[in-house]
């Protein structure tokens, strides 16, 4: 399961990229950016050495992009806005696995072995001791129930997403057709990037027509606080990068590449642990420490992919 190890360490890196690049240029814009970007790199690969679009597949994995880089990132970003980024991804993160494993098993048929659940719920439990957040911070009870609700139906769309692209890699195998780690992510992206454009385009009408109404009939000020006016392009360009070569692209081929050889519920569970590889990374950006509670946590996590890796 190194492919899965690779995912959660790309993963980790894409999410501290795209902290920086959303706080430059506000999160729709670096959203679509990294899509768009990953998008383009992801075409030359599938087109130049891959299978393009071609292939039984191809459907299960365009559906595959709307559910998890569609709704799955839409809801996510809205559990970030109200939860924190901390308590946002370990919501997705450690739902998407147990979520993931019972819809393949209620929908593909394929089973967990109690070895396999057994270090699989490890790994979650590990993350969830390192990530759980401080009980002395306080939100209101509708911000609480909101970010938790978009939370579990950010961990569905990871879930039914990873669920969706086991289905097209098996339509695959029983057409006698082989799919790529790159050419199944570029597949999976368009679907993504297709929502994630439309839902902008949207926005920003919206935005368009709430400016034309004078200010004295607006019943608040509805505009985008999140994006930088200046568009700081020249700082936000290498975060971009890095966040869509990290992220959509080399993450996500190495994701899909684990699921062509891996049930999704062992998959999951070892991307669990990208919020703890994040922990280094903003040791050395942001100089941040861990505390013991996250590092004993962490060590527990590492512990079952380990075990699963190499079983």
């Amino acid at each position: 399961m190194i492919q899965a190890v690779f995912t959660a360490v790309l993963w980790a890196m894409s999410a501290v990229s795209a902290g920086r690049s959303t706080r430059l240029l506000g999160a729709g814009t670096a959203n679509l950016s990294r899509l768009a970007l990953a998008t383009g790199l992801l075409a030359l690969w599938a087109h130049l050495f891959g299978q393009g679009l071609t292939g039984v597949g191809l459907p299960w994995l365009f559906l595959s992009g709307i559910v998890g880089f569609g709704f799955g990132d839409l809801a996510l970003y809205g559990a970030y806005y109200r939860l924190g980024p901390r308590l946002g991804v370990l919501l997705c993160l450690c739902l998407a696995a147990p979520l993931g494993a019972f819809m393949e098993w209620a929908w593909l048929g394929t089973g967990l072995t109690l070895y396999q659940i057994l270090w699989s719920t490890t790994i979650l439990a590990g993350v969830f001791a390192a990530l759980a957040p401080d009980r002395r911070v306080t939100m209101g009870p509708r911000t609480w129930a909101v970010g938790i609700a978009l939370g579990a139906v950010a961990a569905f769309g990871q879930g039914g997403g990873a669920v969706l692209t086991r289905k097209a890699f098996n339509v695959a195998g029983q057409a006698g057709q082989h799919i790529d780690g790159g050419t199944a992510a570029y597949q999976r992206i368009l679907g993504g990037l297709l929502l994630t454009a439309v839902v902008l385009l949207i926005h920003r009408w919206r935005q368009l027509r709430v400016e034309r109404i004078p200010p004295s009939e607006r019943g608040r000020d509805t505009r985008d606080t999140t994006v930088a006016a200046d568009r700081p392009w020249s700082r936000a360009w290498p975060w971009v990068i890095a966040n869509a070569l990290c992220g959509p692209a080399l993450g996500v081929a190495f994701y899909q590449w684990a699921l062509s050889v891996a049930p999704t519920g062992i998959v999951l569970a070892i991307v669990a642990t990208t919020p703890l590889a994040v922990i280094p990374f903003t040791m050395f950006l942001d100089g941040e420490r861990p505390t013991a509670r996250s590092l004993v946590g962490g060590a527990v996590a590492v512990l079952g992919a380990a075990a699963l890796a190499y079983k």
